[in-house]
């Protein structure tokens, strides 16, 4: 072993631009050793943050590597393990493949120790940032090589003079590593520890953890009930879960973040489609797209934060996700209305959607757009004073508006809502009227059988009279011109509309009536307020006696 040595090959400029420019922050630095773990077998990754002294290590089970596998493989910059197929133990599909992630670390240490066991050889490492940029063509690292268990593999990386100074946060590592990968394996788990004390066990959900969801939607199930005309060559290959959240959310975690074979392969976007709407400012989630990392051209960024848009195969992805997010669009203002409906009628007893059908065109179009105004703006209006709008907009505008603003009488009402609710406006009317002449017959004591000589037997012959409990002000009696003129008023009236409404049209079949326009709802809603002005006279009549 004495005569062997590692070596890297490089020109130091390259180190610089791929380590030091690309991963100068740490979640993409660690995710590139995360990465490596996987592609290594490992069941579980271990990233340890130390504040004193200041360290990084990342420790795996995975696989480990060779005294040759280090020199052919890891200190081979640049090189495509999926074109060399070299395939893994464990048959998981490679996330690396440009052989840079290496490099990461240069980007946030300038020491870097590797230790790795495999075939009952350990070998240990280190590269060093300083000597790698004063030489020019390879770097000889130290080494050195012990024997360990044959049953020891895996790999430790330790990362020294770091660059950062502050303390680290776990929760913000942690939750910032978990945004950059989406692994569906249950045997791989990564583990980042702060001080050999706390830590946290990052899954594809912790990334959300603090949001509350409010509707969501899982791909491809809805897919197709969403696009059920739309072709895709891959749309059954999408898969994931998008939603959107009950209060608007922060502009870092707006948008759909997109992975390929457990790695982020695009920041959170919505592929061009306008924002106008508020609905962008709920919406984020994951979309699974493998697909686009089994092409033969490689259409992902070397850091991973975008893909190659203009790429023809991936414009045609662009195409169908925008008509995606529309489609959400379009049933995430549906559910909402339909939820925003449901707490409405909880609060105040209130059916929005039966209230609306149950109101005509032309005032519906109006109240939509106000409870629509209403309930957009939950933010701004608490949820308690949009019931009691609600509630004074169905006070002023209940249903059958048209109906309720002809202030009909109460025993008019008795017998014609349900008959004008129904649309059968002519027997509305009918039955108004047959209350009308039997409260005149027991009030007036009359036994004439002939409903028009009736109303003038009662109001001519003045049985009845509807004017004598009223003087003037100042206590003094009305004119006799007037006081004839009112009651004359109520005979002829009371003539009228049983001469004008219900003898000639009653020989007809309702819906005639109604079909033609020769009885309408206005009709019906003019001769009820017409029965209502003559049934409060009525109310206030008096017996005359001779």
């Amino acid at each position: 072993m004495e005569d062997k040595q590692l070596k890297l090959t490089f020109d130091p400029s390259t180190i610089e631009h791929l380590g030091i420019k690309m991963y100068s922050t740490l979640p993409p630095a660690l995710a590139e050793l995360i990465a490596n773990a996987y592609d290594a077998c490992a069941t579980t990754v271990t990233v340890e943050l130390h504040d004193s002294p200041k360290s990084i290590s990342v420790v795996d089970d995975g696989t480990g590597m060779t005294f040759d596998e280090i020199n052919d493989y890891y200190l081979r910059i640049g090189r495509n393990r999926r074109k060399e197929g070299q395939n893994a133990s464990c048959e998981r599909f490679p996330t690396g493949k440009k052989g840079l992630g290496k490099l990461a670390l240069f980007g946030i240490g300038k020491k870097i120790t590797v230790t790795t066991c495999k075939d009952g050889q350990r070998t240990s490492f280190t590269l060093d940032w300083d000597s790698i940029m004063r030489t020019t063509g390879e770097y000889i690292p130290k080494f050195n090589s012990t024997t360990c268990n044959l049953d020891k593999h895996g790999t430790e990386i330790i990362v020294e003079d770091l660059k950062r100074k502050t303390n680290f946060s776990l929760e913000d590592t942690a939750l910032s590593i978990a945004k950059l990968f989406n692994f569906n394996d249950d045997d791989f788990k990564i583990i980042v520890k702060l001080n050999s004390k706390d830590e946290i066990e990052i899954n594809r959900d912790l990334k959300y953890k603090d949001l509350h969801k409010e509707f969501e939607w899982e791909l491809p199930l809805k897919i197709d009930e969403l696009l059920q005309d739309e072709s895709y060559a891959h749309k059954s290959e999408i898969k994931g879960t998008l939603f959107t959240t009950e209060k608007p959310l922060r502009p870092g975690m707006r948008g759909i973040t997109l992975y390929a074979n457990g790695r982020m392969v695009n920041l959170p976007e919505f592929f061009g489609v306008s924002e106008s709407s508020h609905f962008f400012s709920y919406l984020t989630g994951y979309l699974d797209i493998d697909f686009v990392d089994r092409w033969d051209e490689d259409v992902i960024s070397t850091d991973r934060q975008s893909l190659d848009w203009d790429h023809e195969n991936l414009s045609t992805l662009r195409a169908f996700l925008q008509r995606l997010i529309l489609a959400i669009a379009k049933d995430w203002r549906a559910k909402r209305k339909e939820k925003r409906e449901e707490e409405t009628r909880k609060k105040t007893g209130i059916n929005t959607t039966q209230w609306l059908s149950k109101t005509p065109e032309l005032v519906k179009e109006k109240l939509e757009e106000i409870i629509s105004t209403v309930s957009d703006n939950e933010n701004e209006i608490s949820s308690e004073k949009q019931a009691k709008i609600i509630e004074t907009i169905h006070e002023l505008v209940p249903e059958y508006p048209l109906y309720h603003w002809r202030h009909i009488h109460p025993k008019i009402k008795e017998v014609s809502q349900r008959y004008y609710e129904s649309g059968d406006y002519y027997t509305a009317f009918l039955e108004a009227l047959k209350r009308y002449i039997s409260e005149v017959k027991k009030k007036s004591g009359s036994t004439n059988r002939t409903d028009r000589s009736l109303m003038g037997e009662v109001f001519s012959g003045r049985k009845l009279s509807v004017t004598s409990g009223y003087k003037k002000s100042d206590g003094t009696d009305f004119s006799t011109d007037t006081i004839n003129n009112i009651e004359e008023g109520q005979q002829a009236l009371s003539e009228g509309i049983v001469v004008g409404g219900r003898n000639p049209l009653s020989h007809e079949e309702h819906r005639e009536l109604s079909v033609t326009g020769l009885f309408s709802e206005k009709d019906c809603l003019d001769f009820l307020s017409i029965l209502s002005h003559l049934f409060k006279r009525l109310e206030e009549s008096e017996v005359v006696t001779t």
